[in-house]
């Protein structure tokens, strides 16, 4: 059996909590509370979750952007926190990430072309002016967009533009990981689907896997291979996409996929409304988090913390009420 791609296990982060002894200062915010899973080469693994969910912040703990407060991250056989800074630069080749926003990622004061060729002169990939020139030509080609505007500033495109200006710089080193953080919540819907279908070209392509951050359910529907929900911090579910969305188990990603609009004007489903705002992550329920807005809970769940336990083959789930699933994978 092939190892996989990424390790993650038990990893945590905790922001703040360096409060003064008589109650004063920051609290603790559980930004990420114990987050186990595997990535396949080649593979996409979408996380979702409401803004505030920790899904961002697990993006920067992969990447080692961030440092954890617990856990382990193993990136191609080697786990990342033993990494010197020389290991952790040249592992950098091989992870990538592509951010949110398409304008604020990019200097304004540099060309596209010093943008896309800084990694290929990072890492040694382009020894030359004129071979470094070539090799984003290649790029810009690749990602839809025309060499000849490679010596234009960032401000001269549009948002999708600039977003396939930051895959092109994503890519030019070979990653094997690319981590894309919401990479088309900021765009346009029209543009949506373009970049998504980029990506999905891209990895057919090259072979890269995707950690793909978002909080829309629609958009993942059509990029993920598996698809893992998250809630304050706790991964509440996992699984293949065909099986969450046919029969998702927990609660909470039952009332994330009955807010998908549905193509057929026949469809029955019912939209459930989640009661009470998001608890704030500085005071966080005891027990399962999801108990103050779940419309299952009983008192057990108040006190008693779910396991992420089987529920068919490659589906997990955090619910005392989880059903086993009859629907095969």
């Amino acid at each position: 059996m092939t190892a996989p791609l990424l390790e993650v296990r038990d990893l945590a982060k905790t922001f703040g909590g360096g409060g003064l002894p008589l109650g004063g200062g920051a609290p603790a915010v559980r930004a990420v509370d114990g987050v186990s899973f595997d990535l396949a080469r080649g593979e996409t693994l979408a996380v979702v979750g409401e803004s505030g969910c920790g899904k961002s912040t697990l993006a920067r703990l992969v990447l080692r952007l961030i440092e954890p407060t617990a856990g382990t991250v193993r990136f191609e056989g080697t786990e990342m926190g033993s990494l010197a800074p020389g290991a952790l630069r040249l592992m950098r080749r091989r992870a990538q990430m592509v951010f949110q926003d398409p304008f604020g990622s990019l200097s304004p004061r540099r060309t596209v072309a010093e943008i896309v060729g800084e990694p290929l002169e990072v890492f040694g990939l382009a020894r030359t002016r004129a071979e470094r020139r070539e090799r984003v030509a290649a790029l810009l080609r690749s990602v839809g967009l025309s060499p000849a505007h490679m010596d234009r500033l960032p401000r001269q495109f549009s948002g999708g533009q600039r977003q396939r200006i930051g895959i092109a710089r994503a890519i030019a080193v070979d990653p094997a990981l690319i981590v894309a953080d919401e990479p088309v919540s900021a765009l346009d819907v029209s543009v949506q689907a373009q970049i998504v279908n980029l990506l999905q070209d891209l990895q057919a392509e090259k072979g890269f896997s995707y950690l793909f951050i978002a909080h829309d359910l629609a958009v993942v529907r059509h990029v993920a291979d598996r698809i893992m929900v998250m809630y304050l911090g706790r991964v509440v579910e996992i699984g293949p996409k065909r099986t969450i969305y046919a029969a998702p188990q927990h609660p909470y990603t039952q009332a994330l996929l009955s807010a998908v609009p549905e193509p057929d004007p026949d469809a029955t489903r019912r939209r459930i409304i989640l009661q009470g705002d998001v608890p704030s992550p500085t005071r966080v329920p005891t027990g399962c988090h999801f108990h103050t807005r779940c419309p299952l809970a009983q008192p057990d769940c108040r006190t008693e913390r779910p396991a992420l336990r089987r529920v068919a083959e490659d589906q997990w789930a955090a619910c005392h009420f989880a059903a086993p699933n009859p629907i095969p994978v």
